[in-house]
């Protein structure tokens, strides 16, 4: 009798764990699909939609798509910008938010990514009025290095970044921003360099003392474009993609 109750159970057995298995299974990959279509992709490597130059309608022609980058051309030079260049931002504003990027720089140049930019041109004339900066910078060869604060992953002249994880001029780095609820961190490389708390009372001590103190407003915005900067370079950026938290 015992026998026969077990060939009884064991096909019953194994047709729930197939059943169980495969819902499972079903689960995980709809988990991953949603979570796949959570990333929005800000360039698509092959156009320049979705950004434009700050103030403008349209995007500079010194931005180029170029073997699945987004390069700024700075061949031809306009004061300390690129002539057809100038500062780009995103169509759309953003608040909590998981940004990831890679960028490589010119050697001797400098580029930055920039948080929370209010795009109002007569009042803030240029993204960085508004929005603190990530670093974009070779290390190696551009004078601002030597200057703490203004190295490559660096909070822009608010907090210097640790450890240094930055590769040299013409490789790829790989950068992610998270900002959730006021907590601002940047990973690079792997290794998280900057994490602070945005917009309290230490934060407001930190504008104080920076360059950006007689600036109305800057870094006290919750929500803003993205803007990469324009600062007469060449540079690279690609695989840029956000999540809204």
């Amino acid at each position: 009798m015992l026998l026969r109750n077990c060939l009884f159970f064991l096909p019953l057995m194994a047709m729930l764990s197939c059943q169980t298995s495969s819902k499972t299974t079903t689960m995980e990959t709809q988990a991953q699909a949603k979570q796949h279509e959570e990333w929005q992709l800000l360039f698509d490597g092959k156009t320049t939609t979705g950004w434009h130059t700050y103030g403008e309608k349209t995007i500079g022609k010194a931005w180029k798509v170029e073997d699945g980058t987004l390069r700024l051309d700075a061949s031809s030079k306009k004061d300390w910008q690129t002539a057809e260049g100038g500062d780009i931002v995103t169509d759309q504003s953003f608040d909590n938010f998981h940004l990831k990027m890679e960028w490589k720089i010119a050697p001797n140049g400098n580029s930055g990514i920039i948080l929370f930019v209010q795009e109002d041109s007569a009042l803030y004339p240029y993204p960085w009025s508004t929005g603190p900066e990530i670093q974009v910078l070779d290390n190696a060869g551009h004078p601002d290095a030597k200057i703490q604060k203004h190295r490559a992953g660096d909070l822009y002249d608010l907090i210097a970044s640790s450890p240094e994880t930055v590769k040299p001029a013409g490789q790829w780095n790989q950068v992610e921003i998270i900002s959730q609820n006021s907590q601002l961190t940047v990973t690079l490389n792997g290794t998280q360099v900057v994490a602070t708390t945005l917009w309290d009372d230490a934060w407001k001590q930190l504008i104080a003392k920076s360059k950006f103190a007689q600036m109305p407003g800057f870094g006290m915005f919750q929500s803003g474009k993205i803007a990469l900067q324009d600062h007469g370079d060449d540079v690279w950026y690609r695989h840029i993609m956000i999540k809204r938290l």
